[in-house]
This record gives C-alpha cells, sequence and structure tokens, in this order.
C-alpha cells in the first residue's frame, strides 16, 4: 500500500493505464511511459503484471467490472427501467467528459486482430455485460419482448459507442448529446 494515498500501486498502475488506454488504446500503452507517470521504474511494472498482456487484460477485467458495477448502481437507484435506458448513455458520456477519452473497450475493440487473447477476452465481456444489461431492462420496460431483447440492446449500445466515438473525433461532446437525442427520435431509446 501507498501509505500517502491509501491507494496500492497496482491500483496506481491501472488508473494510469486505464486513462492511457482511453486515449492511445492497447498499442499506444508504452510501458515505459506508464512506469514513469505511475512514478516508478518500468521493471517494477513486472512485479505485478509479468506482461504488457496482462496489464492489458487486467485494466480491461477492471474497466467491465466498474461499468457493470455502475450499470447495477443505476438499476438500484433507478426505479423505472424506461428512465435507466435514458441514463444509459451518460455512462459513456462520462469518458468523453475526461478529457475527451472514449470507452477503454471501444478503443480497443479496434484494434481487436492485435490483441492478445486474455485482452480479447475482457473485451468481449465489456460488450456481453452491457448487451445483458441492456436487454433485461428493455424487457423490463415493456419495450421489447424477451426475443428480441438482444437484437435491440446490440443496436442500442453500438449507436451509443459509435456516438462517442463521433463525439471524439470532432472533440465535441454535443454532438454526443445531439446523436442520442437523434436516437431517441428515432425509436431506438426511448424519450
Amino acid at each position: 500500500m501507498d501509505s500517502q494515498t491509501g491507494t496500492s500501486s497496482r491500483d496506481k498502475i491501472l488508473d494510469v493505464a486505464t486513462k492511457i488506454a482511453q486515449a492511445h488504446g492497447y498499442g499506444g500503452l508504452n510501458l515505459r511511459t506508464l512506469a514513469e507517470e505511475v512514478g516508478i521504474k518500468a521493471a517494477s511494472l513486472y512485479h505485478h503484471f509479468p506482461s504488457k498482456a496482462d496489464l492489458a487484460a487486467a485494466v480491461a477485467k477492471r474497466y467491465w467490472e466498474d461499468a457493470a458495477a455502475g450499470l447495477e448502481v443505476l438499476s438500484s437507484r433507478t426505479q423505472d427501467p424506461a428512465d435507466r435506458l435514458r441514463r444509459f448513455p451518460g455512462t459513456f458520456r462520462k469518458s468523453l467528459e475526461n478529457d475527451n477519452r472514449i470507452c477503454l473497450c471501444s478503443f480497443m475493440t479496434a484494434e481487436f486482430d492485435d490483441l492478445p487473447d486474455p485482452v480479447k477476452k475482457e473485451v468481449e465481456t465489456f460488450t456481453d455485460v452491457n448487451v445483458a444489461w441492456l436487454s433485461k431492462t428493455l424487457v423490463a420496460a415493456g419495450i421489447v419482448s424477451t426475443k428480441d431483447a438482444k437484437k435491440r440492446a446490440h443496436a442500442i449500445f453500438a449507436a451509443v459507442a459509435g456516438a462517442q466515438l463521433m463525439a471524439r473525433g470532432r472533440s465535441d461532446i454535443k454532438l454526443f448529446d445531439a446523436l442520442i437525442k437523434n436516437y431517441q427520435a428515432a425509436g431506438l431509446l426511448p424519450l
């Protein structure tokens, strides 16, 4: 444990690695730069993570676990399932609010062919967690049947992630908001 902050070295490494990966992806996750930003020697990274692939898999796993926890909090604090669906895009908007970053797993998905298998697995799990939550929430809101929930959930997930990507490419969070409103007007998301 780091006695000054109460944060473990491993957590600090994961925090900084997440920020780097959200801005530059797996390919841009440079271990020397990471060590410098954390304030440790590059060799010390290997004490916590034997390889870049192990580090990236841990980052992606923590990312989807945090996302799943956030969705559960959203569910527990928002009784109306349709309102939960209206709030879902906000989970992606937060990355844009953080120095125009995008979802770590969206960025890594773009690099999918170059990812080590353990990282691919964690990135896929992020999508699975979001699609499962959306499916369950769509059914609870009475918007679609159980039979059609997964198809609609995939469409919502892809649309929201795409809106985030477009907004990042323009450094324009207002574009993200406008696209979400368009999805609502088109009926993909509830008004």
